[in-house]
């Protein structure tokens, strides 16, 4: 598969990875990120890429356990941020993904996860799958 640096305008596809859980799609990610991210202004800071790497982490883990199981992962590198898109292998629809991004007044363990997806990410895509499941993409900036 053919590369180019999202600095000429084109997306750069990476290729597939065996992705099982929050921390291999992290590191992944990060591998990805540090190889073939260049801005025009620079490299990502480090606190974007954090961001980044805590939106693969909550989809990853929503998608283990609340949607039946991890189905695929793909990053893509676009001149504006990087697209994750999750697959997993349940039809619903999470409410909490369309909400304001407010966080919970109170803590009960969960109901975090949206709200910090929400406010780091762009293109909050949720299309279900034609064989079973959905994919949850979204574009996270790393400027």
């Amino acid at each position: 598969m053919q590369r180019r640096s999202p600095r000429d305008g084109a997306t750069a596809r990476t290729r597939s990875v065996p992705v099982t859980s929050a921390a291999t799609a992290r590191s992944h990610v990060r591998a990805v990120v540090g190889d073939h991210w260049c801005a025009p202004s620079g490299p990502a800071s480090e606190r974007a890429v954090m961001d980044l790497l805590l939106v693969v982490s909550e989809l990853v883990t929503n998608a283990i356990r609340h949607g039946g199981g991890l189905a695929g992962f793909e990053v893509d590198l676009l001149p504006e941020g990087v697209r994750l898109s999750v697959h997993d292998y349940s039809d619903a629809v999470p409410s909490a993904a369309y909400g304001s991004g407010t966080l919970p007044h109170a803590h009960e363990g969960s109901g975090y996860g949206w709200p910090l997806i929400i406010r780091l990410s762009r293109e909050i895509h949720i299309e279900c799958r034609r064989k079973g499941g959905k994919t949850v993409s979204v574009l996270v900036p790393l400027m």
